[in-house]
């Protein structure tokens, strides 16, 4: 059984930085695309940044230069750090890993961030980013 816990949200002021950790528990093999999806009040969920089962990394266009994702196997955990922080980003950030085999762009603009494809997919819980003016 798979298991995805976040951490690290909090409340900040526009212009700060926040790193979001996410560790996967159970067998996850390393090879596993992650990625980290988000979801403002009121609205729907939308893809942040993942990794691909072959390492290619995607980003959503309002946080590149901004986010950066990144996955130590050795522990099991895939970061999201995230500088100039906007208030636009303000929402529930949920980590999730399926066992496909797909590049990072697929898991960023998925149709879907429930569910992102025919096998294995894991949801944490998700952990909250507030930004302030």
């Amino acid at each position: 059984q798979v298991e995805l816990v976040e951490s690290g949200g909090g409340s900040v002021q526009a212009g700060g930085s926040l790193r979001l950790s996410c560790v996967a528990s159970g067998n996850i093999p390393s090879n596993y695309p992650m990625g980290w999806v988000r979801q403002a009040p009121g609205g729907g969920r939308e893809g942040v940044a993942a990794i691909g089962s072959d390492g290619s990394i995607s980003y959503r266009d309002s946080v590149k230069g901004r986010f950066t994702i990144s996955k130590d196997n050795a522990k099991n955990t895939l970061y999201l750090e995230m500088n100039d922080l906007k208030p636009e980003d303000s929402g529930m950030y949920y980590c999730g890993a399926h066992n496909g085999r797909l590049k990072g762009a697929y898991y960023v603009t998925s149709a879907n961030f429930h569910y992102w494809g025919q096998g294995k997919n894991y949801w944490g819980q998700g952990t909250q980013v507030t930004v302030s003016p």
